[in-house]
């Protein structure tokens, strides 16, 4: 099933408690094959999901950017980073370098990533779906749930293959 961004919306709110409840049990017992697990449920669903019909992550929320990011992507605008920083840039309540903005400036009009080669470190991750020791995540992942339609599947999935 995949849902659309309308859906995806009610369908996590509904599944919300359910979601949690899931991933309070996984990090007090860790399966010893999830990591294996979630690379190929990832594996799977990015097989059949193509993130530009949706950018829905590019459209809501906005990543972090690490001084390496910065750097990288100033330099990629032939930019200083100051200057991107302050052109792009705000500091958040923890004190993280966020965009001023959603959507991100720069995705454009086909939900394409204008600076997809040097995109921060945090977008290339996302959603974070195939990361070792993922129920170090859960918070994480049940924030992306309602953003993202492959991680609902994933989830979904993942509830399936390893009944708690």
């Amino acid at each position: 099933m995949k849902p659309t961004l309308n859906e995806l919306e009610k369908l996590a709110k509904d599944k919300h408690k359910e979601n949690k409840k899931y991933f309070d049990k996984l990090k007090k017992k860790v399966p010893k094959n999830l990591d294996y697990v979630m690379q190929d449920l990832h594996d799977a669903e990015f097989k059949k999901t193509n993130c530009l019909d949706c950018a829905n992550c590019c459209k809501t929320t906005g990543p972090l950017f690490t001084s390496a990011d910065i750097e990288r992507i100033a330099k990629y605008l032939k930019q200083k980073p100051q200057q991107f920083i302050e052109q792009y840039l705000r500091i958040d309540e923890e004190q993280d370098y966020v965009l001023q903005s959603v959507p991100c400036t720069f995705l454009d009009h086909e939900n394409a990533c204008m600076i997809y080669d040097v995109r921060p470190k945090a977008c290339r991750e996302f959603p974070h779906t195939d990361r070792k020791k993922f129920q170090q995540i859960a918070n994480l992942t049940l924030k992306n749930i309602p953003i993202c339609p492959a991680t609902y599947n994933i989830v979904e999935e993942m509830k399936k293959k390893l009944p708690l």
